[in-house]
Order: structure tokens, then sequence, then C-alpha cells
């Protein structure tokens, strides 16, 4: 077992996080507490922009929650850390895109934390399933999130049945956005975070914050709060110099420079 479970590098603006937990990643309290750490250092990072969260290795992304730390006394409602199980799912206000780039075995809480990025990139291995059924649980996160995201008899299909689904399956219902060769998954999670890191980092938060919280919203309330600027990311966006920034660039037929301010 490695002393060091999360590792981190960071590339320009982009943070990349892997999960290294021999032998399959899976996740315990003792690590979760440390990502919840990495997530919220990333989130009040003004020079960081973007994250790409992944596994070590080619056969598992995470498998979720460690049963052989459970059988040992970590207990299953014990204290995850800052950002809940995984260090995302909970975080507040994680107002910066967060890229998942699955390179294999995607299962449990596993998927749960894939499922608290926002973009998902998976290998043509992976594979991912909601297995909590067949030991006496219940897949949490997963049950709020899934049946939002893909189909419903799908998803309560995956949650009633535990049953497995390949990447080509995972497309298909939307659950993930794109396949590629498992060699190539890590230079296409990069070249997506590039990209994204090159955009303006104030309207990614106003757009996060919106969908966020719109969840729970009539359409018409969460468009009378945006333009009341009853969003803190709207109202900062509204007033900052990249709203500017924007608009003389356009009149300039330049590309913008974006300083997040």
């Amino acid at each position: 077992m490695t002393d060091h479970p999360v590792k981190t590098e960071t590339r320009g603006h982009v943070l990349e996080v892997t999960l290294d937990r021999p032998k399959a990643n899976a996740i315990d309290l003792k690590t979760s507490r440390i990502m919840g750490e990495v997530f919220r250092d990333f989130r009040d990072n003004p020079d960081l922009r973007v994250a790409i969260i992944t596994g070590e290795g080619e056969k598992f992304f995470c498998p979720g929650w460690d049963l052989k730390a459970a059988a040992e006394g970590d207990a299953v409602d014990g204290d995850y850390g800052v950002g809940g199980f995984g260090g995302l799912q909970e975080l507040r206000a994680m107002n910066k895109p967060v890229i998942a780039a699955v390179n294999g075995i995607c299962c449990g809480g596993g998927l749960e934390w894939a499922l608290s990025a926002d973009i998902i990139l998976a290998a043509d291995h992976a594979q991912f399933a909601l297995p909590e059924i067949r030991s006496g649980t219940v897949a949490d996160a997963a049950s709020v999130k899934l049946p939002k995201r893909i189909p419903y008899h799908i998803a309560m299909e995956m949650l009633l049945t535990g049953r497995w689904i390949d990447a080509e399956e995972a497309a298909r219902w939307g659950m993930i956005n794109q396949i590629h060769p498992g060699a190539d998954l890590m230079a296409k999670a990069r070249e997506m975070a590039d990209l994204l890191a090159s955009g303006p980092p104030l309207v990614y938060a106003a757009i996060k914050e919106i969908v966020r919280e719109a969840e729970a919203m009539t359409f018409q309330d969460a468009m009378n709060r945006i333009t009341k600027r009853q969003f803190g990311s709207v109202d900062v966006l509204y007033d900052s110099e990249d709203q500017l920034e924007g608009a003389r660039a356009f009149a300039e037929k330049r590309d913008p420079v974006w300083k997040g301010k």
C-alpha cells in the first residue's frame, strides 16, 4: 500500500489528480479525506482552472469503498472529509470544470466519483456498474444522480440488478462523453483540459453554479435569480474585466485574453 494514495501534478492551469492505492484504487476514509483537501485546494487556487481525475494503472479507475478497510474498522458513516466520499461530490462551490479519465473498472463509489465530474472520457476497455445491491447496501449518491443523467429505466436496472455495462453502452446512454483507446486516454483528457483552460474561467464558474442551483428550481425562478444577479458567480462575471475583454476582443476581431477577474 502506498503512503501517498493521491498523486497530483500541475501542468499550467491544469491539475491532474491520480488515485493510487494498489491493487484496485479503492477509497478508505483516510484517502477520501486527502482527496477532499486536494479538491478544496484546487477550488480555492485562482491559478488552477481545470482538473483531471483518473486512477493509476490500466485495470482500475476506482471500485469505490474499500471493503477490506471497512472490515478492519472503517465505518461506512465515518468522516469522509470536506468533500464527502471521494472529495468531490459534496464539495461546496466547486465552480471549475473537472474531467474524469476512466482508465478501467469504474463501479460503486468509483462510478459516483466519476459522475461528480463534468465531462467523462473512458478507455475502450472501461466497465461500469453499481454492485452495491449484491452486498446488501445502497449506492446512495448514484441513486440521486444516475436517473437524472441517463434514461430512468436504464439507471434503475443498474441500481436494482448491479449489472455491468461496457464503455460502448455507457456512451450510448449518455453516461460518458467519449471513448478512446487506453493508450490515448490521458492525451485526450489533457487535450480537453487544455481547451477548457484556455477559456473564460468566470464564465465556467457561472455555468456550473447556475446548472447546480437550478436543478431544484423552476425555469422562471432560476432565470429571475440570474437576471437579478443573485448567483454570486454571475454577479462577479457581470462586473469583471473578462466580461469587457470578451466584447473588446470580438469587436477587434482577435482572440480574448482571459484573466479570471
